[in-house]
């Protein structure tokens, strides 16, 4: 074992970054390397019991062969099938068991496995990490390679094929970079390559770029140092090095000439133009000075992009600008959605002209702190939990040579200068050549660039949408065994119990009614806040949908001292971020800013809250970017499923069977009398309550909100109660017609029972073993045994009012008939199946998982939303876990039955009925009816 270095980093990213008590942030953290060469990063925080593991290996997609590509994603999902000593599905089922989190990621230039658990589970996890590291690769059998082949291909369909504007990162990268560069394809690669793996294809690629010496760990969390090192020598010791590969140098591309390219996307109503310009690689110094550009250029009112295309063009409601620079080349990317008819040469057009205004106008000094203020607030929760200190620590150790750099980054981000700024644009985008493309409704080809080129994109028949696995039998196979100086075969104990806690919560009373909850965290120099007022859309005129919604976007709009601009400087000079948002049963007020600027972002909020501007112009731009998201959500499968799903559950008459946006019709009808109404109705504090969690002691808090109370009143608000109408006698399927669609989605569900309901608790911890999480039997079956879907789940969704039970998937079209059946009959028998086993599994799992529930300031105020939205009492999670202790077979099991009635549910699937709606007839659910996106019954 070799110490590389042990470093405390001192982070002070702005001029005057100290937290409340005056002293500097920092990170302490030891780098070494065992003898094999893995390269191991400790760092310890006690705050919580919880320890973090992330194992990020240098190998992405730029490491594929032509022909050979997607197998660094397709890899990623091997590695959670089973090893020697892990059998397979457990990978999932023992972190969900243990209470813990896992996933892993897939890009371009790196692969990472991640778990967050229970430290006294810190051994078991380094055991199966250990495990696939060193002892997978023998147990990939042909039926195990076909069958993730499936899943695969399935996450495919779900991300890209059956997505509105999937496909635009193939047309782009394969068209920039061309067909001999490393970034030409996709990370998640060829179909046709995915299907033709083998298993010698595998082999080769995890002897390649799965060596002990091509990896980076970093444990992070409550652990002793030296128990540490053992257990890491113990399971990673053994292993021998491998051949590492070689680096790759940067390869930045050149463009000779313009390149535009368009698509016509099945999905698409509104069209989206996309200008990209090559840039340099990660790391590059023009790199920082190309972040901020992008910020400059489209992040606020102020920016000449924004101003031209949203502002005085009105060409679109919003627009996005990033710079993307990689391990080996890098993508400036300006993304524009238009509004529904927009001609994308007006918006290229506007564009132009954006940088034409600012080269003639420049930005100050001013202009560029605010951006450094609010990439320093960003960068700050970005290391707010364990996970994110792990995914900083190991990509600056992977990329940057040492985890220090990512300190660096922070510090050549801050030091960038206007000169630098200027020089950037000279070089990169000032009448530099640009790769475009034009992503149009179908039957609109008009609104691409002028000169633009028909895209090649692969899209497979939903005839020829087969399975890999089709046909072969999962039977056990035997495996040669690798040799180990240990017995890996024997699953390590759990460590010494950790010491579960939960945040001490006060409270407190104002005069005007508005209660107060909050939580002391003084870990970061942060805080986060929010006023939640009850009401929401259940205050909506049913007969003119869509007010609320109107109302939350208009609150940050401006106040009756600022323009609309004028406010959203004064929150960026603070590195702050405040937003308002409208949910079916309140409107959220949130803020998160650093300690130091607390006041006077309070004081921002504070005017927001009492004194809406109500702009006339800004509300037309908010009403004609709603009808855009209307527009758009009519042509998204899953969107559709939900719209249609609500409007069968809670009857046509209840408000919430109406989307939250209102409908063409209404939005068109709403005035700003409409919303001020609204505002005069529902905004009083006696139905908000304000929440507080990080660096600020309770009674500067309290003191704090002494404004707020005395200025703020309002009467009592009254929320309507909406009759739910009665249960169906019978399941019911709809179905709604999407032609082409690659997967079909499935919702099933019914109306089950409120947040604080004495049985809500135990309906929803039989519900874990149902549909919550990898572990579960909807996941297990659908996914792991089908190979139907990339996911499965259910849930009951927490209201005030009865909450619906809801169980979905987006599953391969080729197998919605199975699949429906497969929901029927799992959700049909579960309750007389549900197993003494599963109680105590389910026991288990969500007494441990409350051990890293409130690590960060943002899971804490769920919690505190939680206990005012749902009148819980303040140790509700306590309760819950007491509850969790004690509950018998007989109370789950009569719990399930009572609210999950697997008979009277209303099934929707959204897909293709060319080849999909006659096979539903079989389903046993009586005939299905064809329905279009808003539900109304068709005539066959």
């Amino acid at each position: 074992m070799t110490i590389i270095s042990s470093l405390v980093l001192t982070i002070s990213p702005g001029a005057n970054a100290q937290n409340a008590s005056g002293g500097s942030f920092s990170v302490e953290y030891e780098k070494y390397k065992l003898d094999n060469g893995l390269e191991i990063v400790l760092h310890q925080d006690h705050s919580d019991p919880i320890v973090s593991v992330a194992i990020l290996y240098h190998v992405g997609s730029s490491r594929e062969k032509t022909g050979k590509t997607g197998f660094a994603h397709f890899f990623e999902h091997m590695l959670f099938q089973n090893s020697e000593n892990v059998g397979k599905g457990e990978f999932f089922t023992k972190i969900d068991d243990l209470g813990g989190t896992f996933n892993g990621g897939t890009w371009n230039d790196g692969t990472v496995y991640y778990e967050v658990v229970p430290n006294d589970a810190l051994e078991k996890i380094l055991w199966m990490e250990s495990d696939r590291m060193g002892f997978l690769i023998n147990t990939v059998t042909q039926a195990a390679l076909e069958r993730e082949k499936d899943i695969v291909i399935n996450e495919k369909r779900q991300r890209v094929d059956n997505q509105p504007y999937g496909h635009t990162g193939y047309v782009i990268d394969k068209n920039l970079y061309g067909s001999e560069h490393p970034y030409s394809w996709q990370v998640i690669g060829s179909m046709d390559d995915i299907r033709a793996a083998t298993l010698d294809d595998v082999r080769e690629f995890y002897e390649n770029y799965y060596g002990v010496n091509n990896a980076t760990m970093v444990i992070a969390g409550d652990f002793d140092k030296d128990e540490v090192k053992a257990l890491v020598n113990k399971y990673f010791g053994e292993f021998k090095p491998r051949r590492k590969p070689g680096a790759l140098k940067p390869m930045p591309v050149k463009l000779n000439q313009n390149s535009l390219f368009f698509h016509e996307d099945n999905f698409a109503r509104l069209p989206e133009l996309n200008m990209v310009f090559p840039i340099v690689e990660n790391y590059h110094p023009d790199s920082y000075a190309l972040e901020v550009l992008a910020d400059l250029l489209a992040d606020g009112k102020k920016a000449p992009l924004y101003k031209e295309i949203v502002e005085k063009r009105k060409l679109a409601p919003r627009i996005m600008v990033y710079s993307n620079p990689m391990e080996l080349a890098g993508k400036f990317n300006i993304i524009v959605r238009a509004f529904e008819g927009v001609n994308l040469n007006e918006v290229q057009a506007a564009i132009h002209e954006g940088f034409r205004q600012f080269e003639i106008n420049g930005f100050n000094d001013s202009d560029l702190q605010r951006i450094k203020n609010l990439r320093e607030t960003s960068f700050y929760n970005s290391i707010s939990s364990l996970l994110g200190k792990s995914f900083q620590l190991s990509q600056a150790n992977v990329f940057g040579g040492e985890p220090s750099r990512m300190m660096d980054e922070v510090r050549l981000l801050n030091a960038v200068t206007r000169e630098d700024v200027m020089r950037v644009y000279n070089k990169y985008l000032k009448d530099a050549n640009f790769l475009a493309t034009s992503f149009v409704p179908k039957g609109k080809p008009e609104m691409a660039l002028t000169g633009s080129v028909r895209a090649e994109v692969v899209e497979e028949s939903v005839e020829n949408a087969g399975s890999q696995s089709a046909g072969l039998e999962d039977v056990e196979e035997s495996f040669p065994r690798t040799a180990s100086i240990i017995d890996r075969s024997i699953e390590p104990p759990l460590g010494p119990e950790p010491l579960l806690k939960t945040p001490e919560i006060y409270t407190n009373t104002f005069q005007n009614g508005m209660q107060l909850y909050g939580i002391e965290s003084a870990e970061l120099p942060l805080i986060q806040f929010s006023i939640r007022l009850k009401g929401g859309q259940l205050l909506d005129n049913p007969e003119k949908p869509g007010v609320a919604r109107l109302v939350a976007e208009m609150m940050m709009e401006g106040t009756s001292l600022r323009t609309p601009e004028e406010l959203e400087e004064a929150i960026g000079q603070l590195g702050a971020s405040v937003n308002v948002n409208a949910y079916s049963e309140f409107i959220n007020i949130t803020a998160n800013c650093l300690t130091r600027n607390f006041d006077a972002v309070l004081a921002l909020v504070e005017e927001i809250v009492l004194e809406p501007r109500w702009d006339e112009v800004e509300f037309e731009r908010i009403r004609q970017a709603t009808l855009g998201t209307i527009a758009q959500r009519n042509a998204n499968p899953n969107a559709i499923a939900g719209n249609v799903f609500n409007r069968f559950i809670y009857g046509e008459n209840h408000i919430l069977s109406q989307p939250i946006t209102g409908n063409e019709t209404s939005v068109n009808a709403i005035t700003l009398e409409d919303l001020k109404a609204y505002y005069n109705t529902a905004f009083s504090p006696k139905a908000a309550s304000f929440h507080i969690a990080g660096d600020l002691k309770q009674d500067i808090a309290v003191k704090s909100l002494e404004s707020l109370a005395k200025k703020w009143s309002g009467n009592v608000v009254n929320i309507p109660v909406y009759k739910i109408p009665e249960q169906e006698l019978k399941s019911k399927l709809f179905f709604v017609d999407i032609p082409d669609a690659k997967q079909s989605v499935i919702m099933a569900g019914a109306l089950a029972i409120p947040r604080n309901h004495p049985d809500y608790f135990p309906t929803s911890f039989v519900n874990y073993k149902l549909g919550d999480g990898t572990g579960s039997k909807l996941f297990s079956v659908l996914r792991l045994e089908k190979g139907y879907t990339y996911g499965a789940n259910s849930f009951i969704m927490p209201r005030t009012n009865a909450g619906p039970f809801i169980a979905s998937s987006s599953v391969q079209s080729m197998f919605t008939l199975e699949s429906v059946g497969l929901f029927n009959e799992i959700i049909t028998n579960f309750g007389r199946e549900y197993s003494a086993e599963d109680l105590e599994t389910t026991r288990n799992a969500l007494i441990r998982s409350n051990a890293g529930k409130f690590e960060t300031i943002n899971s804490l105020m769920g919690m505190l939303s939680d206990i005012s939205t749902y009148n819980l009492p303040v140790d509700y999670v306590k309760q819950e876990e007491k509850r969790a202790g004690k509950i018998t077979l007989v109370e789950a099991k009569a719990a399930y039955d009572k609210y999950v009635k697997a008979d009277k549910m209303i099934y929707v699937v959204v897909g293709d009925a060319r080849t999909q709606f006659e096979r539903l007839k079989d389903a046993g659910l009586g005939d299905p009816v064809l329905i279009d996106k808003e539900g109304n019954v068709l005539k066959l």
